[in-house]
């Protein structure tokens, strides 16, 4: 019985096969990446857009001494607390949900300069009557333009 080896691959042509295999083409996987990256460029400002107001200016510069939870009040009236939207009606039983426990509470009032006053106080009158210790109001420094004018 005799063995032909014409029919069969060489050694060496085995490992050839057997390197292209274990190359890895990374062609598409950088594709792929840079489609991505365009893809959060494009959309990393509309994930940062929060909610619009315009803070009142103040030539003094105090930072807050101990963290707090911020109210937002837009110019229409509603409050923010974080992202949520809530109810005027329902802030003080929030609040004090929020703040049940905790030894310090504090609150950052940040309100829209074209806000009437009347709402700024009655929030205000609503977080004293939560058993809040400590409202702040958040204010925007004085540019240096305006200033000098």
């Amino acid at each position: 019985m005799a063995l032909s080896t014409q029919g069969l691959p060489s050694i060496s042509h085995r490992r050839q096969v057997g390197t292209h295999l274990s190359e890895i083409n990374v062609t598409p996987f950088i594709d792929v990446m840079l489609v991505l990256l365009v893809i959060f460029m494009v959309t990393a400002p509309m994930m940062q857009s929060g909610i619009g107001i315009n803070l009142p200016q103040a030539e003094t510069d105090t930072k807050p001494a101990e963290e707090g939870l911020t109210l937002t009040v837009t110019r229409d009236g509603y409050v923010h607390i974080g992202e949520s939207t809530i109810n005027i009606n329902l802030l003080e039983r929030r609040l004090t949900e929020y703040f049940y426990n905790k030894p310090k509470k504090v609150v950052f009032l940040q309100a829209d300069k074209d806000l009437p006053y009347g709402v700024v106080v009655r929030i205000m009158d609503i977080t004293k009557k939560a058993g809040i210790e400590l409202v702040g109001i958040i204010t925007e420094p004085v540019d240096v333009k305006d200033k000098n004018r």
